[in-house]
Parts: C-alpha cells; sequence; structure tokens
C-alpha cells in the first residue's frame, strides 16, 4: 500500500510510521520536516501536497492543533486556531483528498478521549474534537469509490504522559501498541463511519 501519513513526526506519528514502513510505501508529511511539507490549516497547501503525492492507497492525519486555556481567557480568535487547523484542516483533507485515493481508499483522522471526557482548559479542543467525531459518521455517508474514512479518538498515550499528566488527574495512559493498532484498524479493516476509541 501508499500510504500518506500527515504528521508522521510527532509523538504518535513516529510509531504509526514505524510500524506502516515495515511493508508498505509509507510518505511522511510534516509542516517543517518530512518528505513533503503541509499546513493542513491551508487548503491551497493541503491540494500541492497532494499533487506531488499522486494516487495513494490510505491517508493518516496525526496532526492539528488547538488552543488550551482557561475557558475565561479564551479569545473569539483562540477558537478560530483549533477550527481551521484540527477540524476544517481535517475536513479539508478528506475533501481534497478524497480525489487522490484508489478505490477502497481510506482515510483516518485523529482526535481525541476530550470530545467524551473533557478536561480544564480544553473547551475548544473537545469542540473540535467531538466536531470531527459528527463528520466522519456523516461523511461516510457519501463518499463514493467505496472509500472509507474513521476516526482514531485516543486517550493520553504513554509517550506523552510526563508532559501532560497533570492535566489528566487520574487517567490511565494508553500504551502505544494499543494506539497503533487503532490505525491499522481503521487502515486494513472494513469498518466506515466508526470512531475508533482507545480509551481506559
Amino acid at each position: 500500500m501508499k500510504i500518506l501519513i500527515i504528521g508522521g513526526n510527532g509523538t504518535i506519528g513516529k510509531t504509526v510510521v514505524s510500524h506502516f514502513k515495515n511493508d508498505n510505501e509509507v510518505i511522511i508529511a510534516d509542516r517543517t520536516t518530512g518528505d513533503i511539507t503541509v499546513d493542513i490549516a491551508d487548503s491551497s497547501s493541503i491540494s500541492s501536497m497532494f499533487e506531488k503525492t499522486g494516487k495513494l492507497d490510505a491517508i493518516i492525519c496525526i496532526a492539528g492543533e488547538a488552543k488550551w486555556d482557561n475557558f475565561n481567557n479564551l479569545t473569539e480568535e483562540d477558537y478560530y486556531i483549533g477550527l481551521r487547523s484540527k477540524l476544517m484542516g481535517q475536513v479539508n483533507l478528506v475533501r481534497i483528498g478524497q480525489h487522490y485515493l484508489n478505490k477502497k481508499g481510506s482515510i483516518t483522522l485523529t482526535t481525541g478521549i476530550l470530545a467524551d471526557d473533557p478536561v480544564v482548559k480544553t473547551t475548544s479542543a473537545a469542540m473540535v474534537n467531538g466536531g470531527i467525531h459528527s463528520f466522519v459518521q456523516a461523511v461516510a455517508l457519501e463518499l463514493e469509490n467505496e472509500i472509507r474514512v474513521n476516526v482514531v479518538s485516543s486517550g493520553m498515550v504513554e509517550n506523552a504522559y510526563e508532559k501532560y499528566k497533570d492535566y489528566f488527574p487520574g487517567h490511565n495512559p494508553i500504551p502505544m501498541p494499543k494506539v497503533v493498532n487503532g490505525y491499522v484498524r481503521s487502515v486494513k479493516g472494513r469498518g466506515n463511519g466508526e470512531v475508533i476509541r482507545l480509551y481506559d
């Protein structure tokens, strides 16, 4: 398979790339490094990326940002960071990327536990994650050419435990092999419109 992994140099991305590159052709796209650079908040950058990749069998996105802060500190513009990047960035990956997928190809997006179990300072991120879950379930009804779309939603991964543990009191870190299997299930399974939850 020819697989594009956006965010392939991140905490989760590196592990997912390591798994898939064993028996697939993997292209890494990232904002500043990788085989191709892309800013998913910019639809023209997304289009340019796909022009370079050509036809693909799978697209995986493990990228996108949202502002974390106390609710009373968040401005309207702070919310637009997540809306432009993590939400519309991934929506545009589906909207544009579908035309670069071979028949029966797949698109896998990424959110996180905040959609279902938010913590303090995550009103923006939780809102964006929940929106992506609804988007995936709806767009799966309309994609043509037998293209599938799913989203992997993980709890705090073990590789980020030390950095984020104070934000997630009492949450159990999710083992990286379990996280990788969520992406394998999306790419190699037959599910469509699924929110693949990897929680405690």
